[in-house]
């Protein structure tokens, strides 16, 4: 139970951004109240011994991190660190692939030779990862300032075909034109597609949106491992809140919002009783969808999540048919499962038709290979490894009518990809729990929709947004932050914010910007 009953601000939801959110007001001098619904803080980004019996400490919902501003570890004086993957990406096709080292660019060279017959398209690579950088380097210094018009963020891009590219015309025109190999249009192409239920000629621009937000990261794009687990980056961000004086209560769900513009109150309930609390400002973690329902007011359209998440513990690595990688370089950075340009399309239209995809694409990545320390020494020594897999084009209409049976399906398919290019199937690799049971566990839209609160199964809570305001006179519906709703004094400091998406901090830093400014 809380406390007290009024603060200067009450955040709604304890996952990272609602705790970057209160670590801000309370470094402040705010007083500050956090409700989680959940036993535990962290939402989304938490770290779990999913598995009976088994000392493995899976994130088990967002798996890396990219969007994260060092500023927002440095500001509120996180113990927190990420490891960068040397390996980028590993694509396997027949009994070759393509390995892209990051730190490697002759080694590379080489892979794509190899695949393409030809240096041409990783010359064009080479050109067109330098301009998503330069953009990188540009427009992720501004997710953290106050909104810019459109035009504005046109100036800080500064190049004409960049932002065409990015910004004006559907990416597929700009993928088909760069690259040839169908295989190397897939690899850029899922960028676009993560948590984004879209194609490359999507006139609604959402694969750009999902893009841009996919290569701008820290002003590299690259993804890294968070050291810890995802849970680690949360518990640090609750520590560093609770540490400034902030008072965080779980188990413990807000009903209802009520607001004058002036104060506001939030009912709630919990394991120990109900009650309600004003505060100045409310903070708002959950979804636009969910916040609409708090305050009673008409429901936007219901968000759709596309994804298919999967966790796994193995014994030991599997070993792929192409024998000229090491499975230990090959799982430590992006494994790309049946995502091929064409294989993308495919899949995609299938699932637009309510149908599962013959072959569905997924992409999986080994945590365990750059950041031991989610295993027990004992497990180590033993060579067990974590594998986590994200399914594309899994919408959650195609889970509705059999949420179970639609599930069990699309993971078999899944994995038979997967079995495609390893040299036995990932079966005989699986650890087992305390109960004898495959240490293997899979989370549709519904799943994530059900355990942890995401509209729809949407990752991002709704399509994403591009990083500047709405309307070219001004900040218009989005306000000053991109965090503003039509209440003054209720604001949106998750995912669904204008620049949310991904674990970021950057709404909540926002909105806790946007309170202070006041």
């Amino acid at each position: 139970m809380p406390k007290h009953t009024s603060y200067d601000a009450v955040v709604v939801g304890g996952g990272h951004n609602g705790l970057v959110a209160a670590g801000y007001l309370t470094r402040a001098g705010r007083s500050v109240l956090v409700l989680e619904r959940l036993p535990v803080t962290g939402g989304a980004a938490v770290s779990t011994r999913t598995f009976a019996g088994v000392d493995a400490r899976l994130s088990r919902y967002s798996y890396l991190v990219s969007l994260l501003p060092k500023k927002i570890v440095s500001d509120l004086d996180l113990r927190f660190a990420v490891r960068r993957r040397r390996i980028s990406s590993y694509t396997p096709a027949g009994r070759t692939g393509l390995l892209v080292d990051g730190e490697d660019p002759a080694r590379t060279r080489e892979s794509f030779v190899r695949l393409t017959g030809s240096e041409r398209d990783y010359e064009a690579w080479q050109r067109f990862y330098a301009m998503t950088q330069r953009v990188a380097e540009r427009v992720f210094p501004t997710l953290t300032a106050p909104l810019p018009s459109r035009s504005e963020l046109e100036r800080v891009v500064g190049e004409v075909q960049a932002w065409e590219a990015l910004f004006e015309r559907p990416l597929g025109e700009t993928v088909e034109k760069v690259f040839v190999d169908d295989i190397v249009r897939g690899v850029v192409l899922t960028d676009a597609l993560i948590g984004t239920f879209s194609h490359a000629h999507d006139p609604s621009l959402r694969q750009n949106r999902c893009f841009l937000y996919h290569v701008i990261g820290g002003g590299t794009g690259d993804w890294d491992v968070p050291v810890g687990g995802m849970g680690a980056l949360t518990d640090a961000l609750a520590d560093a809140a609770r540490a400034a004086g902030a008072e965080i209560v779980t188990g413990c769900e807000v009903t209802a919002l009520h607001t004058d513009g002036v104060r506001a109150e939030a009912e709630y309930e919990g394991e120990y009783g109900s009650g309600t609390v004003s505060a100045r400002h409310v903070l708002v973690g959950a979804s636009p969808r969910t916040l609409a329902g708090l305050l009673g007011e008409p429901l936007p359209e219901a968000p759709e999540g596309a994804q298919l998440k999967v966790n796994m513990v193995l014994r030991r690595l599997p070993r792929l048919r192409d024998t000229s990688v090491d499975p230990h370089e090959a799982f430590s950075g992006t494994f790309h499962i049946a995502e091929s340009y064409r294989q993308l399309a495919a899949a995609y239209e299938q699932a637009a038709a309510g149908g599962l995809p013959d072959t569905p694409p997924s992409e999986i990545y080994c945590h365990s290979l750059t950041d031991p320390s989610i295993l027990s020494p004992e497990l180590t020594e033993q060579g067990y490894h974590t594998l986590t897999l994200f399914g594309l084009h899994a919408p959650a209409r195609l889970f509705t009518a059999d949420p179970r049976g639609a599930k069990e399906a699309l993971l078999k398919a899944t994995l038979a990809q997967l079995d495609a290019v390893l040299d036995k199937p990932l079966a005989d690799c699986l650890a087992v729990d305390a109960e004898g049971r495959p240490c293997i566990e899979a989370k549709s839209p519904l799943d994530l929709e059900r355990e942890i609160g995401l509209p729809g199964g949407h990752i991002f809570h709704r399509d994403l947004s591009w990083p500047y305001a709405h309307q070219e006179t001004g900040h218009g519906e989005t306000g000053r932050w991109g965090v503003e709703t039509a209440h003054p004094n209720i604001l949106l400091c998750g995912a669904g914010a204008v620049r949310g998406g991904g674990v970021s901090g950057i709404p909540g830093h926002n909105a806790a910007m946007a309170v202070l400014e006041r």
